[in-house]
């Protein structure tokens, strides 16, 4: 199956803003170690961080996860320096990440991509802690000197039926504007996918109501690979250089 992409943008940020520590928002280039690394043709560490969605529930298997798929991506693209660690466990929340987030960051990666928001609402955690949270997560992940992507939930039955889910994802878009942080707009890239007849509703999802399938997962790998070679171009590069970078490319 081959599969044409197109990239989501960053919504406008709310009028309610977030108070940062001094040095916590990044100007200009989204994710300035990436875009180093990448210049130096040295070699890039990705720790996909995040719930099930991460770990690859609902996949055919480990190699049919988005972390596996996206290593074969930008492999493929920046001739194999790649290393993407897959750090997903089921069911966490804003909470249990919290905890195993100083883990994460001491394998040293030079970007994280937190996929979270998912088991929040389902839990009932209150949104200004997972906001909260969240915020001092992204802070912690600079910090240590690694860039940071974000990864909203998903569309599915469960968090459709689950009252105020959807304000666990905005609250994440908003954080990403706010913090210049790049946010793969998962909820909406699905729909669009549905709406354009991209891949069936069977092929995108398993059959639990809430997990992604083998399908879903290849392309969400390949939006989240486009999402980090435009994040490492700095504002304003012409159309051509982003061209350049696989902003056109198809998974087969």
């Amino acid at each position: 199956m081959v599969v044409a992409m197109a990239i989501s943008g960053i919504g406008p940020a709310s009028a309610q803003k977030t108070v940062l520590p001094a040095g916590a928002h990044r100007v200009g280039t989204a994710l300035p170690r990436v875009a180093a690394r990448i210049a130096r043709g040295a070699p890039l560490r990705i720790t996909a961080f995040g719930s099930s969605s991460t770990e690859g529930a609902g996949a055919s298997s480990r190699s049919a996860s988005y972390p596996s798929r996206l290593q074969e991506a930008l492999s493929a693209r920046l001739a194999g320096r790649v290393e993407v660690l897959n750090r997903g466990v089921g069911g966490e929340d804003a909470d249990d990440m919290a905890l195993r987030l100083p883990a994460v960051l001491a394998e040293k990666p030079d970007l994280v991509i937190w996929q979270t928001g998912t088991n929040d609402p389902l839990r009932n955690v209150p949104l200004a802690r997972f906001a909260a949270e969240t915020t001092s997560g992204i802070v912690m992940i600079r910090t240590a000197g690694a860039d940071v992507m974000l990864i909203e939930p998903q569309l599915c039955e469960r968090l459709q039926s689950t009252p105020g889910a959807d304000r666990y994802r905005l609250a994440l878009r908003r954080i990403g504007t706010e913090l210049n942080v790049p946010v793969v707009r998962r909820f909406d890239l699905m729909k669009n996918w549905l709406d354009k007849g991209l891949v069936t509703g069977a092929a995108l999802m398993s059959g639990d109501g809430l997990h992604m399938a083998d399908a879903g997962y290849a392309m969400l790998a390949l939006e989240v690979a486009r999402e980090i070679l435009q994040g490492a171009l700095p504002p304003g590069t012409p159309a051509k250089g982003r061209e350049a970078l696989g902003t056109h490319s198809v998974w087969r």
